[in-house]
């Protein structure tokens, strides 16, 4: 089974192909723009596999995209290309709009013209998997409810209501043209290759360079966890056994706050790399100026999944991320780089609406976003 993993030098993608390339029925393809996140050294573990193979195009580039379909003869498609920071896309909504949805529609675009070329077997084994957040869905009370398949889309933020829209695409390509999707809304994940911008990656950093843990609000807002080989799990199986116009919800049963997250990574810190002197890292949370639109709680019911497809996750929050902490003491390889040259920790999601950069044409993430990629064809890197 051929595999096009878009996306795939991401936090999740990489995971995603890191566990199909463990399969050696499997032959994967990694296509990504490599902005700022994309990092090829999340993938040295299979950069010399048999099995996959790297190619630097844009979602956005239909003719490198259907190229490499029928190249690679591509069973599968899972669509994991997104820009994804809520803070990012609250300084510069357009990068998300453009991705997020033109992106979509342009692949999805292209996907339905091959899929419409293949043989009727092959048509019966194509799917167009897209994976999504449970962001589309808004926020809940802090005291009941979960999100289930069937919840309302009621989006918060430009990154969670460019996803909502991505979402809204795909199931109009099944519903109108017949391409055989399957649709997934995670939760939050965490585990190792984390970009450091997000919240337990950077509090793990932080926390080594002694520099203040920052923590929005009273960090009470709570989040849903799930561990990224689980999901990496789980999303083989909405790929490969899901029915095509369903959707599934994948979740870790691991609600947190915020600020329970920060004190247990200190704790586990004060454990594995004691601060000079003995005191704790618990010390240096700082408390912060909550981001606009902050949602309270994100809960996910991943019942469906369990029932349907037979998932669920290996690892519980505190197991998870003891591996996520030890991940990060013994891999400074990979996070050094990025913390010198691409993120070094500073705020980001203020989101003053009288930014000049906000509905004025082309918007840049941030400065330390990495130069625009031309998207005028593809690249083969590695095989």
């Amino acid at each position: 089974m051929n595999f096009l993993v878009t996306g795939g030098a991401g936090f999740i993608g990489s995971a995603v192909c890191r566990h199909l390339c463990a399969n050696p029925a499997y032959r994967v393809t990694n296509l990504d723009k490599l902005t700022y996140a994309g990092n090829l050294a999340s993938l040295r573990p299979i950069e010399n596999a048999h099995n996959y193979r790297f190619e630097q195009a844009d979602i956005c580039d239909e003719r490198a995209v259907l190229e490499i379909l029928h190249r690679d003869d591509i069973d599968i498609v899972m669509n994991l290309a997104a820009e994804s920071h809520v803070d990012r896309s609250i300084d510069g909504p357009g990068a998300f709009i453009e991705t997020n949805i033109v992106g979509t529609y342009r692949i999805l675009n292209v996907a339905l013209d091959y899929w419409r070329g293949l043989s009727e077997a092959r048509q019966g084994r194509f799917r167009f998997h897209h994976v999504s957040t449970d962001e589309v869905f808004g926020d809940l009370p802090f005291d009941s409810g979960m999100f289930v398949e069937e919840t309302p889309y009621a989006p918060s933020s430009p990154y969670s209501a460019s996803k909502a829209a991505s979402d809204h695409l795909v199931r109009a390509w099944h519903e109108t043209y017949g391409l055989p999707v399957v649709l997934s809304n995670c939760s939050n994940n965490y585990g190792p290759y984390h970009f450091p911008e997000k919240l337990i990656p950077l509090v793990i950093l932080n926390a080594l360079d002694e520099k203040p843990l920052p923590v929005y609000g009273a960090g009470a807002n709570v989040r849903d966890w799930l561990f990224v080989e689980d999901h990496a799990r789980a999303l083989e199986l909405v790929a490969t056994k899901g029915r095509p116009g369903e959707s599934y919800n994948v979740g870790g049963n691991s609600e947190r706050t915020n600020l329970g997250v920060v004190e247990t990574i200190c704790d586990l810190l004060d454990l594995r790399r004691p601060r000079a002197g003995g005191a704790s890292y618990r010390d240096l949370i700082t408390f912060v100026t909550d981001r606009p639109g902050h949602d309270r709680r994100y809960a996910i019911d991943a019942s469906k999944i369990a029932r349907d497809l037979g998932w669920a996750p290996k690892e519980n929050f505190d197991s998870g991320l003891a591996r996520t902490v030890d991940w990060f003491l013994d891999n400074k390889w990979w996070w050094g780089p990025i913390r010198e040259q691409r993120y070094n920790g500073e705020r980001l999601g203020q989101g003053s609406i009288g930014n000049s950069s906000i509905g004025n044409g082309p918007i840049q993430d941030s400065p330390i976003e990495s130069s625009p990629i031309e998207s005028t064809g593809s690249r083969r890197v590695a095989t």
